[in-house]
């Protein structure tokens, strides 16, 4: 029989990730998918504590803020268009009230800290080489700054460019050695999304990508203890290579392309306990997010009664898991 596609071969497997071990995601919308398919699962992750951010020195500046830096304060904000902003957060943390937007931001920031004492595993997704730099001061950051959201400032505040693979390499690789004084057991999982960024043309966007290709092999070469690879971009774009596994924009992966990515890391990166309790956690979070249009009769309460029974069965055979966002209703 023909070979119909291209099989991608994984690399080594990291250490592999259990329940009840604490992760970190930061990284690209292609970042959200699979840490909600992971979280969803029961894993004990955080996924973007910022927001998403798309390029490699936005996501290192928010892991020194978070892990070695202060929380937030006003001298963070700056006020666009009716709403206080941070150039290191997503707009979800943009508010009307810069006391409103500091309490989203230091939420976030506090969840961190609280996580940080039992870090395992970090997950990095890279999206994209080219940044946005502040061109001046005029919003009170500092010319030069990369930004993590431009928040629809006019396009003359930035400077746009293509960072090199040795700008990169000169911010993480004394980032990584300060992370592994401090978490001598910490995994670094780094992946490029397959998400094409085609605003500077087809082959911008393989530059863009070769760079952080690049990138991820030069520190898991420096860091192979440290530092893992797993081929989102090559399961994709290699494969899964059709248009079928794209959505209608042609740009971002379909879900049924995620969830194959998602299987596969699975698989590679997760140990055997938690590969088998994911489709039951999976379930048990499908079933929870279905709410109940008349909630009594006896036909809900034995609804009810059921899912309470199989989420406790869950809990005593994993008590580590976590099942996250539980609707009130439940109760």
């Amino acid at each position: 029989m023909p070979q119909l596609h291209t099989p991608v071969t994984l690399p080594p497997s990291p250490p592999r990730l259990g329940y009840g071990q604490q992760a970190l995601s930061f990284g690209s919308c292609f970042s959200e998918h699979i840490g909600a398919y992971l979280r969803d699962g029961g894993l004990q992750l955080q996924v973007n504590p910022l927001g998403i951010q798309y390029n490699p020195l936005s996501i290192a500046a928010g892991i020194e803020r978070l892990f070695f830096g202060e929380p937030f304060t006003e001298a963070d904000l700056f006020e666009h268009g009716g709403l206080y902003h941070s150039f290191l957060h997503h707009g979800r943390f943009s508010a009307r009230a810069a006391e409103e937007a500091l309490r989203l931001m230091n939420a976030s920031y506090e969840a961190v800290q609280t996580a940080l004492p039992q870090l395992r595993s970090l997950l990095l997704t890279y999206g994209t080489a080219y940044v946005y730099r502040l061109a001046g001061d005029e919003y009170g950051g500092v010319a030069g700054q990369v930004v993590s959201n431009c928040h629809k400032l006019p396009e003359r505040t930035f400077v746009r460019e293509r960072v090199s693979l040795e700008m990169l390499l000169q911010i993480w690789r004394p980032l990584i050695e300060r992370l592994r004084e401090r978490f001598p057991e910490l995994t670094i999982i780094q992946t490029v999304s397959p998400v094409r960024h085609l605003r500077d043309g087809a082959h911008g966007n393989a530059l863009s990508k070769a760079t952080l290709l690049l990138l991820s092999e030069a520190l898991t070469e420096q860091f192979p203890a440290t530092c893992f690879y797993f081929p989102s971009y090559e399961l994709v774009l290699d494969e899964l290579r059709d248009y079928r596994f794209y959505a209608e924009d042609m740009v971002h992966p379909s879900p049924l392309a995620q969830r194959i990515v998602a299987e596969r890391f699975t698989a590679w990166a997760l140990d055997e306990a938690v590969q088998k309790a994911l489709p039951l956690a999976h379930r048990l979070h499908q079933e929870l997010r279905h709410r109940p249009l008349h909630a009594e009769g006896a036909e809900h309460t034995a609804r009810l009664a059921a899912l309470r029974e199989r989420i406790a069965a869950f809990r005593s055979q994993y008590p580590s898991a976590q099942l996250h966002d539980l609707p009130s209703w439940i109760d």
